[in-house]
C-alpha cells in the first residue's frame, strides 16, 4: 500500500533515490573508445559499451571490423536512464560529439567502420530523423548531414580490452584523442562543449 501512494503522490522522490528504469541507444561515432568515453560522461547515461553493429559477420572481432569487409560499425550502446535523460537529449549530443558531414570516417580514422550512423528502434526512428532534419536546416555546418538513420540491429560487444579504454590506458587514450585532432574538430564545428 505504502508503494502505490508513493507512486501517486505529487512530490518527487527523494534525491537518493535510484531509478531501476533503462532505456537503450546505439551510436556510431567513429572511434568507439571517444563514443563511450564521452557519453559515460552525460548525466543520466548509466554506462557505454563499446562494440559492433549493422554487418553481415556474426560475433565480429575488432580484427575482421578493422580489416574491412564485415560492414560494421564500431559503436557504443549507451544504457540510460529515461527517467533523468531521454532519446532526444542523447542524440542531440551525439551531433555535437561527431562530425556528421565527413562520409569517410572521423578525424584520422578512415573507412567503413569509422562512419556515423544512428542505429534506432521503431519508437527512436521518429526522433532521430526529426533531430537530423532540424540540423541538417539550421544551416549549421559547412556540408550537408551525411550521418544515416538506421534501424537497430545486433550489438555485438567488443573485446574486453576495449571497454573502459579511457578509464583503463588514460595517458594512451588523451595521446590518441589528441593526435586524431578530434577535440579540435569538433571545437571548429560546434564551438566549446
Amino acid at each position: 500500500m505504502t508503494a502505490c501512494s508513493a507512486a501517486n503522490s505529487q512530490e518527487p522522490p527523494p534525491l537518493n533515490s535510484v531509478s531501476t528504469q533503462r532505456a537503450e541507444a546505439v551510436f556510431a561515432g567513429g572511434c568507439f573508445w571517444c563514443v563511450e568515453s564521452d557519453f559515460e560522461k552525460f548525466p543520466g547515461v548509466i554506462e557505454a559499451i563499446s562494440g559492433y553493429a549493422g554487418g553481415h559477420t556474426q560475433n565480429p572481432t575488432y580484427k575482421q571490423v578493422s580489416r574491412g569487409g564485415t560492414g560494421h560499425y564500431e559503436v557504443a550502446k549507451i544504457i540510460y536512464d529515461p527517467s533523468r535523460v531521454s532519446y532526444s537529449q542523447l542524440v542531440e549530443y551525439f551531433w555535437t560529439t561527431v562530425d556528421p558531414t565527413d562520409d569517410g570516417g572521423q578525424f584520422c580514422d578512415r573507412g567503413h567502420s569509422y562512419k556515423t550512423a544512428i542505429f534506432a528502434n521503431p519508437a527512436q526512428l521518429e526522433i532521430a530523423n526529426a533531430s537530423k532534419i532540424i540540423l541538417q536546416q539550421s544551416g549549421r555546418l559547412p556540408s550537408p548531414v551525411v550521418t544515416p538513420i538506421l534501424p537497430s540491429v545486433t550489438f555485438y560487444p567488443a573485446e574486453s580490452y576495449h571497454q573502459d579504454y579511457y578509464k583503463k590506458k588514460p595517458r594512451r587514450y588523451k595521446y590518441y584523442r589528441n593526435g586524431c585532432r578530434r577535440d579540435a574538430r569538433l571545437k571548429t564545428l560546434w564551438g566549446a562543449h
